[in-house]
């Protein structure tokens, strides 16, 4: 059947109030809609993005435009939108100072550029490491591991359950002897480490201070960031191991050690990214990810932790992903309200303990296999919008990542791509320079309600922890992704070549990591268990257990807890303990989770 075109916009009895949608607009603005929207509008009736049958409009027969989560748009933004106290002193003030909407930093980066990230690890830690000294040679300003899917959850390269997995979604990591591999000739004292990890995050953790230990680099100095976020892991991406209660414990332990021994070393990266790419909106990802920082500090603060101990080291984790405005305002909000939690829910008078400090990474779940190199705009967009929105540190996606972990080429051009935006583009000379834009001042206030009204769900259900054991969060976002992946087939949502402007072509070179490195990684477990003290080995396992069967006390006179298991778990890892012997070792004690279906 031929295409129905769509009529005319068919306007209610008092045009002014329908296209105000019953805002009551200053005088100026309605002469305006008099004399001239409403005469091109009937000439020129607007366009729906994407479907052209009908699927878009109102029952008046006018276009919907919404952003990419749904918050309906409005055509033209004025102050009437914002409140009637709206004030720039009051509700935006100047950078560097509370509420920190405009920025953390007063000088935005005229003083420093965010660090440059690109998430690299793949097959053997040689390898990788290979990729690392490129990557730094290159530009790079940092670096961001990422481990493969037996290390996520825990495993060695020879057990079962690693088979066809190792050193495919990442670097394969079994021991110590692997992470000092793996930074081998990277001085750690002056480069900072990203590392994404979750559940085994103490186990890594641990490797890494060791081999900066041996290279002689002062505790004291290293920075860097540990993912170590458990809780987007039962919300999004499920690599946990250990059931909450017991996890929540392992992450405590973390911020109380580095606290005391790592004071410039991020113990947690609070990450929304992953409950975005798992099909959340915008406002999801913001409020469960920082409601998820409410809980640490909650469950460190029942520990006896001083929040202005730990709350300067906690850190955070964006997505960016294609709808640039909702994702600067989801970024601008996120520092208002860490602020108000900060200072007013936990009492924080460390003005450190107040500030956001993020890390964006672009949207991966946003990235065609179809025409991947559109996936190169793409990403130009994403990380435009981060770097506006005021983001710390930055990794953008490689062009061919739809298909398989990226190539050197890919890598490069991703690494680019940054440096073009932050020595090129002109946005980096000033601070927040989109603050002050009505539609983006009034898409961020929607997205702070939007995010305390979430707090209040939360908070009535008890925290966190209990909203994950009903499923709440879990089904939020899965009610979030459908609505998402329904309005893209419908075509309400277009994607540029997936489901529009679709055109056959040949896959990219990628790369391909074969099983030739999960015998490589198991003929070095072979030869690491023949040479060292299995003895001392299974002794500091066994120390560990019966810490880890205790239960967590409070800290006294800046010391940390005897019942901590991070000084346990760095004496195993010395002992050259892999990270499945730790992992099995608090599996013993601390059981595993399933988890709760969602109906």
């Amino acid at each position: 059947m031929p295409e129905k075109k769509p009529s005319k916009p068919q306007f209610a009895e008092n045009p002014i109030a329908d296209v105000f949608d019953g805002r009551h607009p200053p005088e100026g603005e309605k002469e305006w809609a008099e004399k001239t929207l409403l005469p091109t509008l009937e000439k020129a009736p607007e366009k729906p993005i994407g479907a052209p049958t009908g699927i878009n409009r109102d029952e008046h027969g006018h276009a919907r435009f919404t952003t990419i989560s749904g918050t309906p748009v409005r055509r033209l933004y004025t102050p009437a939108d914002l409140p009637e106290d709206w004030s720039a002193e009051k509700y935006l003030g100047y950078t560097g100072q509370p509420p920190f909407t405009r920025g953390i930093h007063a000088s935005g980066y005229r003083g420093k550029l965010f660090t440059m990230r690109q998430f690299s690890g793949f097959a053997s830690p040689e390898e990788t490491n290979q990729r690392y000294q490129y990557l730094l040679e290159s530009g790079g300003s940092g670096l961001s591991v990422a481990f493969d899917l037996p290390t996520l959850m825990g495993y060695d390269s020879d057990h079962p359950a690693s088979e066809g997995e190792v050193g495919k979604c990442g670097v394969a990591i079994d021991s110590l002897e692997d992470m000092e591999i793996l930074f081998g000739g990277i001085d750690l004292e002056k480069t900072t480490v990203s590392m994404t990890i979750n559940s085994p995050a103490s186990v890594l953790w641990a490797m890494y201070l060791v081999v900066a230990e041996k290279q002689g680099a002062d505790w004291k100095k290293i920075s860097g960031t540990l993912q170590n976020d458990i809780l987007k892991e039962y919300i999004a991406q499920k690599e946990y191991i250990y059931p909450p209660a017991p996890s929540m414990r392992l992450v405590v332990d973390t911020f109380e050690f580095g606290s005391r021994f790592t004071p410039k070393f991020n113990t947690i990266s609070i990450s929304g990214y992953h409950i975005r790419e798992a099909g959340s909106t915008a406002l999801q990802e913001l409020a469960f990810t920082l409601y998820d920082g409410v809980e640490y500090v909650e469950w460190a603060q029942r520990r006896g932790l001083d929040v202005d101990d730990f709350g300067p080291r906690l850190s955070f984790f964006f997505n960016a992903h294609s709808d640039f405005f909702e994702e600067i305002a989801k970024y601008r909000a996120a520092r208002k309200i860490w602020y108000q939690v900060m200072k007013d829910r936990f009492q924080a008078k460390n003005q450190r303990s107040w500030l956001l400090r993020f890390h964006t990474q672009t949207a991966g779940v946003s990235l065609t296999a179809q025409q991947p190199m559109t996936n190169v705009a793409r990403v130009a967009l994403q990380a435009l919008a981060a770097v506006l929105g005021g983001t710390q540190s930055l990794h953008t996606d490689s062009y061919d990542e739809a298909f398989a972990l990226p190539t050197e080429e890919a890598a490069r051009i991703a690494l680019r791509t940054q440096q073009i935006i932050a020595y090129e583009s002109g946005v980096t000379q000033t601070a927040d320079p989109l603050g002050g834009s009505y539609f983006l001042e009034t898409l961020t206030l929607r997205m702070e309600k939007g995010a305390f009204d979430y707090f209040g769900k939360l908070d009535a259900m008890g925290g966190m922890v209990k909203a994950i054991e009903r499923g709440y969060p879990q089904k939020e976002v899965a009610e979030a992704s459908y609505q998402y992946q329904r309005a893209a087939e419908a075509k309400e949502k277009i994607i540029v070549g997936a489901n529009e402007f679709v055109i056959e072509e040949e896959p990219p070179h990628t790369l391909y990591i074969d099983e030739s490195v999960a015998r490589q990684q198991s003929a070095k477990l072979k030869a690491l268990r023949a040479r060292r003290s299995n003895e001392e080995v299974q002794r500091r396992l066994e120390a560990l257990k019966k810490v880890a069967a205790q239960e967590p006390r409070s800290s006294a006179n800046g010391e940390i807890s005897p019942a901590n298991t991070m000084p346990y778990i760095v004496d195993a890892v010395r002992a050259y303990a892999t990270v499945g012997e730790v992992c099995e070792a608090l599996r013993e004690v601390f059981g595993t989770y399933t988890e709760v279906s969602i109906t």
